[in-house]
């Protein structure tokens, strides 16, 4: 369910209390061309003397109130960036469903690529642990108050769409086991391991052995720990270390949600690192967010958010990963619904805590995640982010199912 942060029905009285200053007939055009720029959106404005833009289609579903000079030609001059930012500081306050807004704005929006130059440079392994302690550092606890009770932080699988989010989460654990087909005894490998649910549940429900790899410090803490608390220690390793390390033999290599953080120009390096660990006979699943065109992440998240994060096309993981390590594509599959179900529950849970949650952060960081996840489910509920699952072999291995019977 939705919530709406403030209805548009109690919009304030649009007066000279807001700001002294009134308006310039250049304001007034700059809100103009915003208007303009997203002319098929039900969307009105308002700036902070009380001029007002209604909607050009219709109820408008949302009200900008834009509070002063800098906000409005920031969000003028490089929306994608100074939105967010004007909307976390509080310089721009949206009167209506966040969701419904931005998925209007999504569909409304300019799809051209922003220039090459801003596009993601590698992730060395001083940034890629820069990146993860950024965003996956910020305390257990945190993240505790609104994931499932496993702690997974990836799309969940909603079999009907009335699933809990716990069950959802085991839906999409026990999904990826069914499409590698784990057998016990085999040898797993999983890159990016989060707080380690997949790790113990692939040990636990489908008996096999599994190294997971992460570098998240406070991840691997919990991990371990809930390993020890299971008695698991015997059949999952979690390791903290880059994937770039990663060693051994596998029978099986998993990634889920850490191919988005890899960053295009190490692709290939994470295609050499899967042609060496596995077997001759060995699979794989790489389960990531991505992009029907390539394009790099809105660059308000990579600032505030994900830092250093890049979804890839089918195209780009295929040419870049697979294809260079003649590693043979079995199965692919795209739950963007799902991710977007996912992220519904996740701000009903989070806006649920947000007491909670603004006792152990400031107002600017409660209202940039709030941003971020309403961002998230429209891009996904729209279609300008996806999710997807790609199940792969050696290229010359006959030891692959034969159908998708089971």
């Amino acid at each position: 369910m939705r919530r709406e942060y403030r209805s548009a029905s109690v919009v304030p009285a649009f007066s000279g209390e807001i700001a002294p200053q009134a308006s310039t007939r250049v304001d007034r055009w700059a809100v103009g061309r915003i208007q303009q720029s997203l002319a098929s959106a039900p969307l009105r404005f308002v700036l902070w003397d009380g001029f007002e833009l209604p909607s050009k289609t219709g109820a408008p579903v949302a009200t900008f109130l834009i509070r002063n000079r800098r906000a409005l030609f920031g969000w003028l001059w490089d929306p994608a960036l100074n939105f967010g930012e004007a909307y976390m500081s509080g310089a721009v306050e949206v009167y209506g469903d966040l969701v419904t807004m931005l998925e209007e704005v999504y569909r409304a929006s300019d799809s051209t690529p922003r220039p090459w130059w801003l596009w993601q440079k590698s992730n060395d392994l001083h940034a890629a642990r820069e990146n993860v302690h950024h965003h996956y550092d910020l305390g257990n606890e945190f993240y505790r108050i609104w994931l499932d009770r496993e702690m997974n932080y990836t799309c969940a699988y909603f079999p009907t769409r009335d699933y809990t989010l716990e069950d959802a989460q085991i839906a999409k654990m026990d999904l990826v086991c069914r499409k590698l087909r784990l057998k016990p005894g085999e040898r797993v490998i999983e890159a990016g391991c989060g707080w380690g649910s997949l790790a113990l549940f692939m040990a636990k429900r489908y008996g096999v052995s599994v190294r997971a790899f992460n570098i998240s410090p406070e991840q691997i803490a919990y991990a371990r720990q809930r390993a020890t608390e299971e008695d698991l220690t015997d059949r999952v390793d979690f390791i903290e270390d880059d994937y770039r390390n990663i060693d051994g033999e596998c029978d099986v290599f998993v990634s889920v949600g850490m191919l988005e953080h890899v960053g295009l120009a190490d692709y290939r390096t994470l295609g050499g690192v899967i042609a060496r660990v596995l077997t001759d006979r060995g699979r794989g699943f790489l389960h990531f967010i991505g992009r029907n065109k390539p394009a790099p992440l809105n660059p308000w998240i990579r600032k505030r958010i994900f830092p250093g994060a890049y979804p890839p096309t089918l195209r780009e993981v295929f040419e870049r990963v697979l294809e260079p390590q003649n590693l043979a594509v079995l199965d692919v599959e795209n739950l963007r619904l799902h991710y977007g179900k996912t992220l519904e529950h996740w701000q009903q849970r989070f806006n649920d805590a947000l007491p909670r949650v603004a006792s152990m952060f400031d107002e600017m960081f409660v209202r940039a995640w709030q941003l971020y996840l309403a961002g998230s489910q429209a891009a996904f509920t729209t279609g300008s982010m996806q999710l997807f699952q790609v199940v792969f072999a050696r290229g010359a291995s006959n030891a692959i199912p034969w159908t998708r019977a089971d």
